[in-house]
């Protein structure tokens, strides 16, 4: 799979473009100057750099060794400190309790493997921590804007509810939007969005 998206990043343009995600710009409030956040998935590194951007303390893990050095470079052109870790996120030994923040943003695990993927997602937050997700849901397989083309690897928001249980969910909602993130996320898509927070300790 590393293979697969070295080839996807070798070019000199960013394939999902070097802007945040629409979601993530709009529920960063839900974090703060100095969290340290986790970005799973962050290939080239357009959501991580941003949160550092804002003054977060980011670790980006993927594997894609060519979508993180990309990633690196995107961070040192805007002058931003930017942790990495080259990692098979199947077998990643993900930190406990470790994270103010998780960002998910067109990470799609198979469904032999998601549940168990997402709480690790949920256990790598601090209590009071935050998850923010965004993926496509099946209907994303009548557009043309991007995302995996089995259906298998895509999410429905009752997955997500069962998948993080035991987060407090603020959104889960099922809609349409259009996109507009680099060459490969372009035009009308179906996805499905999520925001929770861990309980915070009694």
């Amino acid at each position: 799979m590393s293979a697969f998206w070295d080839g996807k990043f070798s070019g000199s343009a960013y394939a999902y473009g070097t802007a945040p995600n629409t979601h993530l710009l709009h529920q960063a409030d839900h974090l703060f100057v100095g969290a340290k956040v986790l970005v799973p998935g962050d290939g080239e590194g357009r959501n991580g750099v941003w949160l550092a951007r804002q003054g977060m303390d980011v670790l980006s893990v993927d594997g894609s060794a060519v979508g993180l050095e990309k990633a690196r470079r995107l961070a040192a052109s805007q002058n931003v400190p930017l942790k990495t870790v080259q990692a098979d996120l199947l077998d990643w030994n993900w930190p406990v309790a470790a994270f103010d923040g998780v960002v998910s943003v067109f990470l799609h695990f198979a469904a032999g493997d998601r549940p168990r993927m997402h709480a690790a997602m949920a256990a790598a937050l601090r209590p009071g921590g935050v998850l923010i997700l965004e993926a496509f849901r099946p209907d994303q397989l009548a557009f043309q804007s991007g995302g995996p083309k089995d259906p298998s690897l895509l999410y429905r928001a009752e997955d997500l509810r069962c998948d993080f249980a035991g987060l407090h969910l603020d959104l889960l909602e099922e809609v349409e939007t259009d996109l507009d993130e680099g060459p490969l996320h372009q035009g009308r898509a179906a996805v499905v969005r999520l925001v929770a927070h861990k309980p915070s300790a009694p």
